[in-house]
């Protein structure tokens, strides 16, 4: 397994993670435990704001907190200066119990609740991203109804596909997010919006798909871009103050993915920013990014317990953990591919070729199909690497599996920042109805 930030294989053989031994993490917090580097995401963070602040441009980072939103992420995200992005109330509510500066929250989403809207305007948030026309005249009239003017950009679909898995590619015509830039819907949006008295323009938004190891797609999105912005200019009299590029920066996940520094993204965003709009005559925005799973992915590891195995010869070798697709969907949805090391014998080398399955009743519960590791025994350690991004954030309380705890490391300290579900947590939302109540025994 590739070794990311502070991860390395201490002298008892142990992997190591944040200077804390995962063998001690898991006595004392068990498994399966999601276990985030702190000190590698506060990097990856750096990293994005220092290369903006070096092209001089206005911007804003905002944490796509999606990836993986908890308070204490929450709080990590504006100790780094960035902005923050939801896309529900439950989103919000966190970041507001975080403490977040409220100035700072975007709220996204294709199907926002009024509900969620009055929820965001009482915190006055900085900025709504509007998906669709129905949203764009309900947002203003919650906006009027409480007498303010909310500002929002406009997520436009520029018709530019990713190089990735095409249920997270969402920058194409084809897609449930946005207003479509080659049919006419986006610029009638504009139009709409400018007439709008509750709303205020800030400029657009697009997001052209997950996982991206180039940047030939953000240059074509941001050429897409300012020739909407330049025709908007000209026949609505409309200027975009911000151009938000979203997200999508890949990170490495096994041998043979290859992506790039941020800096080499920001370089080519930035650069084409300034040579497109310089070449318009068109006023410098501001430019805004998300990144998520850029900033989490890669620092959290999922430590399991090996249980049984299943060996069918000239076949496979099933291997089973005590957690699984409830703890991590994302083989069962997108096929994604993980590295993995045995966590107490991190050093030994590899005898045979296995499947790591998980305890769920579905036969598609698996983690990971045929990894080289050391011949395995029930009672090791499996640690899953780049584990930080949509896992915690998809789990799941299937066969009523109670959800793993997470802990922060840096410095050779573990932090509990989410306890481990309780049984009564399980059922803490259950009612019985009181005609299916047990009537007491007649004496």
């Amino acid at each position: 397994m590739f070794l990311h930030g502070t991860s390395q294989v201490n002298d008892q053989g142990h992997l190591q993670i944040g200077g804390c031994d995962t063998s001690d993490l898991a006595e004392q917090f068990g498994t399966p435990l999601y276990i985030v580097d702190e000190a590698l995401v506060r990097q990856r963070c750096r990293e994005f704001v220092n290369a903006f602040s070096a092209s001089g441009l206005k911007f804003q980072v905002a944490y796509a907190s999606k990836a993986f939103c908890v308070l204490a992420m929450c709080r990590i995200a504006e100790e780094e200066g960035m902005s923050l992005d939801v896309v529900s109330d439950g989103e919000l509510y966190t970041a507001i119990e975080a403490g977040f500066p409220v100035e700072r929250i975007h709220f996204h989403g294709n199907n926002k609740s009024i509900q969620e809207m009055e929820m965001a305007i009482d915190a006055k948030i900085g900025c709504f991203v509007v998906d669709n026309f129905i949203e764009l005249h309900m947002l203003n009239a919650v906006a009027a109804e409480k007498n303010q003017k909310v500002k929002i950009l406009l997520r436009i679909t520029p018709g530019v596909e990713a190089h990735t898995h095409e249920f997270i590619s969402t920058g194409q015509t084809d897609s449930k997010f946005g207003f479509d830039l080659g049919n006419g819907a986006a610029f009638r949006a504009i139009d709409e919006a400018s007439k709008l008295a509750n709303l205020e323009i800030l400029g657009i938004h697009s997001h052209i798909g997950s996982n991206i190891f180039e940047v030939e797609g953000f240059k074509m999105a941001v050429e897409k871009m300012i020739g909407f912005a330049t025709q908007v200019r000209s026949e609505l009299n409309v200027t975009f103050k911000v151009v938000n590029l979203g997200g999508g920066f890949g990170i490495r996940y096994v041998e043979g993915d290859t992506p790039l520094p941020v800096a080499e993204y920001v370089k080519a965003i930035t650069e084409g920013i300034i040579d497109f709009f310089g070449k318009h005559d068109y006023p410098i925005p501001e430019i805004w990014v998300e990144p998520g799973r850029s900033i989490v992915g890669d620092a959290g590891t999922t430590l399991y317990t090996l249980g049984t195995s299943k060996d069918i010869p000239g076949v496979r070798k099933y291997v089973a953990v005590d957690g699984g697709m409830t703890d991590n969907p994302r083989f069962a949805l997108y096929g994604s591919r993980y590295e993995a090391v045995l966590a107490n014998r991190a050093g030994e080398a590899t005898e045979e070729l296995v499947s790591v399955a998980g305890k769920c009743c579905e036969s598609g519960d698996m983690l990971i199909k045929d990894i080289e590791l050391p011949k395995v025994n029930q009672g090791d350690l499996l640690a899953i690497s780049c584990t930080g991004a949509y896992n915690y954030a998809m789990a799941s309380n299937y066969n009523r599996i109670r959800k793993p705890a997470v802990v922060f490391v840096k410095d050779g300290q573990a932090d509990l920042v989410v306890k481990r579900e309780s049984f009564d947590n399980i059922i803490g939302n259950d009612v019985i109805p009181a005609r299916m109540q047990k009537q007491a025994l007649k004496a």
